[in-house]
């Protein structure tokens, strides 16, 4: 008998906003239904799939693509009891990332601390860099406007999880004319990855060395590449140089997780256990854009692993990022 699954990039919208995500629903209406779970289809899923608790969090690319500061504020903290409201109807089933209005750090750090103190929320997601003001106006969290945000991160000793988007349009001019390059093909990645790294070479972990930070996908491409960014980097040193006291390897090694969010492959499975062990993988499915039956088909059917490495990955790592205690069902059938 194997323990039942923790799944932690699972999304869900507010009515108000849920055409915001019609670039990412490719025009099939059962995405936007699920996205709503207007007929608690999630739960039935979970049930089928072996999954006892899932975290919600708020669609892509949520609060970070809202313009105007205060209308951010505002639809972060309606998003935030509105998964409130799903986690109470259902509290040993679901569990909540917040969403945060990062155009404004500071209300981000207290709309945070509502979250985790009064909501009882695990964490936050952000839907990667942050637009204001005007769409090519972007923010990423290298920066040290956000440091105090994460100083607030830490202090509550919860995870950050960086989510992917694309890139601005008017940066990417080497994905225009291919449509097949954008969203969760290819760009999701290499934007998100490159985000990653920014954050790891800005010495942000320096100055947090307990701050966590998980990456979807199985690390977004970065277990492939972080031996060649560290060997070239040595060979080839930046002017100015890095301003970090670490490999960047050690940061992504020390202060990140990944999750199997969309990426049900074994051969990355194994390359990301192998850069990260088997303690900072955690098991996702990317609900409603991945099927959660084929998430679990795959991830139940795992034998290169062992079955306590197996139970790491399904249920206890989560458990211990997260701070769980979950009463209910621990077993499922293999």
């Amino acid at each position: 008998m194997r323990v039942q699954k923790i799944a932690l990039e699972e999304h869900m919208a507010l009515p108000e906003n849920v055409e915001k995500a019609a670039k990412y629903l490719r025009g099939r209406p059962e995405l936007r239904d699920r996205m709503l779970d207007n007929r608690d289809q999630l739960l039935a899923d979970m049930d089928a799939a072996g999954i006892e608790l899932t975290v919600l969090s708020l669609q892509a690319d949520g609060i970070q693509e809202i313009l105007d500061r205060q209308n951010a504020i505002d639809t972060a903290r309606r998003a935030n009891d509105f998964l409130a409201e799903k986690v109470a109807k259902h509290p040993t089933r679901f569990q909540a990332f917040a969403a945060v209005p990062l155009q404004d750090p500071e209300a981000a750090s207290r709309e945070l601390i509502r979250c985790v103190k009064e909501l009882g929320f695990k964490g936050v997601l952000v839907n990667g860099y942050t637009q204001m003001g005007t769409p090519d106006t972007i923010s990423y969290y290298d920066q040290s406007e956000f440091w105090d945000f994460f100083a607030t991160v830490e202090s509550l000793e919860v995870p950050f999880y960086l989510h992917a988007r694309d890139p601005v349009p008017a940066s990417a001019r080497n994905l225009q004319g291919h449509p097949w390059l954008w969203q969760s093909r290819w760009a999701f990645g290499v934007e998100t990855a490159t985000h990653a790294l920014r954050m790891m070479a800005s010495g942000l972990f320096d100055k947090y060395p307990k701050l966590t930070v998980i990456l979807g996908h199985l690390g977004e491409m970065l277990p492939n590449f972080m031996w060649r960014i560290d060997h070239r980097i040595r060979a080839w040193p930046s002017d100015p140089p890095i301003p970090i006291q670490r490999r960047m390897t050690d940061y992504f090694q020390n202060n990140f997780y990944i999750t199997t969010a969309g990426n049900f492959s074994t051969t990355t499975l194994m390359n990301a256990i192998q850069w990260m062990g088997v303690d900072r993988l955690m098991f996702s499915v990317d609900y409603p854009f991945e099927k959660i039956s084929q998430a679990a088909e795959w991830f139940d059917g795992l034998e290169v692993v062992g079955e306590a490495d197996w139970n790491k990955m399904a249920r206890t790592n989560a458990e211990k990022l997260l701070k769980l205690n979950v009463p209910g069902r621990k077993t499922a059938s293999a």
